[in-house]
């Protein structure tokens, strides 16, 4: 079943997405091969990082331009659910920035730059989607500026370029160290989504990849987050994010079997988009059927839920009233989604906030209203 399989693409996502507001090449190499269930997978290389991303396509994501400006978040704050610091527009976060009313908005700027969307929207979200291969330094770049711009990085940090057993074993606990150091350093809440997509057979730290068990990524996950807690990152925090769907479909592939523990997560994640009719195996999805199957697992835990990934395409339905119903699905139906970050990119299907002037005028619309955190 691929009805939110992700087709994986190798490429560095932080030359890509700059390429596409220069105008010139990212990557080099034509090979392609077939990795996610439906569609063509184009692998290529010559970049300085291998990363992917999105689920249920090829999501090509990651690094945005480097610009100014963007709404700054608070919650620097103790205590529980919805007490804590304030964010801007007034609104107040926990200690790990879960907002006490409405949600938080984030985009990855795969179509135009921070600023030129800002523009677009009359308003910068507070979260920048970027992606890095495991040894990347994810630090310094597009997290430190969004840090000096007021923004939290949203940090999907996957594990290419490294295996399971040597993450958890202290192979690279050098890196980790510099890293926990790193962001502890730059003294502002950020998120680090550690090894998403974790049950997708496309991702090679699936148990899929790994002896058809969880058991490998739970000790890797652990390793890193205790290196961090370790080194006093407490500004880190930390996302559990499986795929919308699991697959393979089978006992020891279940979202919660990857589950590290309460104690290892602040918010808990999912990726997931609307395929529409794009491929032999999707048809349209509402955005509350997307994740009416996967919502109820994840809030088993009573953390806060953050669609890591999401977009809608154009075909097969209207993507416009796609995204007018976000806002009040979240309200009736999802109480503990309390984030989004949209996939914005013209990839194997148009995800784009502009793909036509209805689906950017409903996103403007969606973007603004008081649900979301300005």
């Amino acid at each position: 079943m691929h009805s939110q399989s992700r087709l994986a693409t190798t490429c560095g996502l932080v030359a890509l997405a700059s390429s596409i507001l220069a105008g010139t090449p990212a990557c080099s190499g034509t090979s392609a091969s077939n990795a996610g269930g439906g569609g063509t997978t184009i692998a290529v290389g010559g970049a300085s990082s291998v990363n992917t991303g999105g689920t249920g396509g090829t999501a090509t994501g990651g690094g945005a331009p480097r610009a100014t400006g963007g709404s700054a978040i608070g919650g620097n704050a103790t205590g529980g659910r919805a007490t804590g610091g304030t964010a801007a527009g007034g609104s107040t976060n926990s200690a790990i920035l879960e907002p006490a009313t409405g949600a938080l908005l984030g985009i990855f700027y795969g179509d135009a730059s921070i600023s030129a969307t800002a523009t677009k929207l009359g308003r910068t979200p507070p979260l920048h989607l970027t992606y890095y291969a495991f040894s990347d330094d994810w630090t310094s770049g597009n997290t430190a500026d969004d840090i000096r711009a007021g923004r939290v990085p949203f940090v999907n940090w996957e594990l290419f370029g490294a295996t399971l057993d040597d993450i958890a074993s202290g192979t690279y606990d050098t890196l980790l160290n510099q890293r926990a150091a790193a962001a502890k350093k730059l003294g502002q809440k950020l998120f680090i989504d550690f090894g998403a997509e974790m049950n997708g057979d496309w991702s090679p730290w699936s148990g899929a990849s790994n002896g058809q068990s969880s058991a490998k990524y739970i000790a890797a996950y652990r390793h890193v987050h205790d290196i961090f807690v370790g080194a006093g990152a407490t500004n880190v925090i930390w996302a559990f994010c499986p795929n919308v769907t699991s697959e393979p479909i089978a006992d020891w592939n279940e979202p919660l079997d990857y589950y590290p523990g309460d104690s290892y997560v602040d918010w808990m994640c999912v990726d997931g988009y609307n395929w529409g009719t794009t491929q032999s195996w999707s048809s349209w999805q509402t955005f509350a059927q997307v994740f009416k199957d996967i919502y109820p697992v994840l809030a088993s835990k009573n953390k806060p839920i953050i669609i890591g990934e999401m977009a809608s395409t154009e075909l097969g339905g209207d993507k416009a009233a796609w995204i007018s119903q976000i806002i009040p699905t979240m309200k009736n139906q999802f109480p503990l989604l309390k984030g989004l970050l949209w996939f914005d990119i013209n990839k194997e299907t148009d995800w784009r906030i502009s793909s036509s002037t209805g689906s950017e005028a409903a996103f403007k619309t969606m973007a603004n209203d008081v649900w979301f955190v300005q």
